[in-house]
C-alpha cells in the first residue's frame, strides 16, 4: 500500500476515533447511576431509567471495542502491515478497507 493511501487511512480512523469520543461525552449522563428513591420516581420509571442505562453501558462498551480495533489498525499503519490479511498475507481489498478500516482480513480468509 502506498503512502497516500495509507495517509488518507489514517486520516479516516482518525476522525472515526474523534466521533466516538464525543459520542462517550454524549452518553456519560446516561450511565449514571438511578436513583432509587420511590418517592420522586415511579416503579415503571425506575425500571425505564434502568433500562436506559443498561442500553447506555452497552453503547459504551461497543464503541470501546471499535476505539480497540482502530487503534490497532493504526499500529498496523505505522508498522507497515496495515491493509495485508493477517491469515494469508495478501491484499486487503480497498473498497473492504473503505468499509471498516479495521478490517484484519481478506474476504477470503474472514468466510472460511
Amino acid at each position: 500500500m502506498d503512502e497516500t493511501t495509507a495517509e488518507k487511512f489514517r486520516a479516516s480512523i482518525t476522525a472515526r476515533l474523534a466521533e466516538l469520543g464525543s459520542a462517550d461525552d454524549l452518553g456519560a449522563a446516561g450511565q449514571a447511576t438511578v436513583t432509587l428513591d420511590q418517592q420522586s420516581v415511579g416503579r415503571l420509571s425506575r425500571m425505564d431509567a434502568l433500562q436506559n442505562q443498561a442500553m447506555a453501558k452497552a453503547s459504551h462498551a461497543r464503541r470501546t471495542a471499535e476505539r480497540k480495533r482502530l487503534m490497532t489498525a493504526l499500529t498496523r499503519i505505522d508498522e507497515g502491515e496495515f491493509g495485508y490479511c493477517e491469515d494469508c498475507g495478501d491484499d486487503i481489498a480497498l473498497p473492504r478497507l473503505d468499509l471498516d478500516p479495521a478490517a484484519t482480513r481478506c474476504i477470503d480468509c474472514a468466510r472460511g
